[in-house]
């Protein structure tokens, strides 16, 4: 089976394939030439990991499965969420981000947030939803310089490093990312 995992990220491409049972061979944006970029127009994690799953099956015809992530805040009534990439504006600046966040909780003692993952799998003419989430809180400073994004003022519950400082077998074992790909591949598995 052909599956295109709507992504242009080659490192997350491989961690996944490697994930895969190996009749599923894993094609990436690039392997089916599409170039534009799928902007994320809409106001859920569910409604943007659909809209790019949407758009390459009926563009290019091909199953395929995308994701969408984010941060969500307690004490921020669960922001920035969906505008977790831009939050601090539309060039999509991690540091820009997690400064913006920061000064944000800079007084606030209650740091409660999880990261979200929601990944829309389209499969012979259904669509199928998958969920992760890793709970945790917000550090009150940077710590670590590994990951990307956030990982560097996430903690999750029942570790003392960030995301930043763990290894990416240890994050992708925990993370929201890994729970719900893990998900995906169950589903997967029970299709052979």
């Amino acid at each position: 089976m052909k599956l295109v995992f709507a992504t242009n990220n080659q490192n997350k491409l491989m961690e996944v394939q490697k994930m895969l049972p190996s009749t599923i061979q894993l094609l990436s944006l690039k392997d089916i030439e599409c170039f534009n970029e799928i902007d994320e127009t809409e106001t859920t994690l569910e409604g943007n990991a659909s809209l790019k799953a949407n758009h390459i099956t009926t563009t290019f015809s091909y199953d395929c499965f995308a994701d969408d992530t984010g941060l969500e805040v307690d004490c921020l009534n669960g922001k920035p969420g969906v505008y977790s990439a831009r939050y601090a504006g539309k060039e999509n600046n991690s540091e820009k981000n997690m400064n913006k966040l920061l000064h944000e909780l800079k007084n606030s003692n209650e740091r409660a947030a999880q990261f979200r993952t929601v990944i829309a799998l389209n499969l012979k003419g259904k669509q199928y939803l998958f969920e992760g989430i890793c709970k945790g809180e917000i550090l009150e400073k940077k710590q670590g310089e590994k990951g990307f994004g956030y990982d560097p003022i996430f903690k999750p519950d029942g570790f003392e490093k960030s995301f930043a400082e763990m290894t990416a077998k240890e994050k992708n074992s925990i993370s929201h990312r890994g729970i719900a790909i893990q998900k995906l591949v169950n589903f997967l598995t029970t299709l052979e």
